[in-house]
């Protein structure tokens, strides 16, 4: 079973992301985690198994999700951890730098429950392939909106 780390305040998307994945009938354990600094701890967390990927919210409170994503990269325990942001926000400079720290992709929340049921289907094909990498930048923002 694959492991998914879901870094979001938002409790309303949480739940619409965990029930894609039901609906969906994908074998994914999904964690989630309400602010940055509890992402940060979980991950240096020396017990914890570190998940396959990490959906990361950028607008976090106590530590934003572009803080965090620096921070990973940072560290050699993490760098290497795929991680796809996941945010309502949508400022084309803040993306760039984004991609220029290392996130994987940029997917632009969805308001639409059938089309995150299918980010989240692509998503895991990628997943279960081992194929999550870093794209050409032309390809790194996922928009089905």
């Amino acid at each position: 079973m694959r492991k998914l780390l879901l870094a979001d305040d938002d409790m309303d998307d949480c739940l619409f992301f965990q029930e894609a994945i039901d609906e969906l009938e994908l074998s994914i354990n999904v964690t989630v985690v309400k602010d940055g600094v509890v992402l940060m701890d979980f991950l240096k967390c020396e017990s914890v198994d570190l998940p396959d990927v990490l959906f990361l919210d950028l607008n976090m409170p106590r530590k934003s999700g572009f803080e965090c994503l620096s921070e990973i990269k940072q560290l050699d325990s993490l760098k290497e951890m795929p991680v796809i942001i996941f945010s309502t926000s949508f400022d084309l400079d803040v993306i760039n730098k984004l991609y220029d720290n290392g996130a994987h992709y940029y997917i632009r929340k969805p308001g639409d429950f059938e089309i995150l049921k299918k980010i989240i289907f692509e998503a895991s094909k990628l997943l279960a392939n081992n194929k999550i990498e870093q794209p050409e930048r032309k390809d790194f923002i996922v928009d089905c909106r």
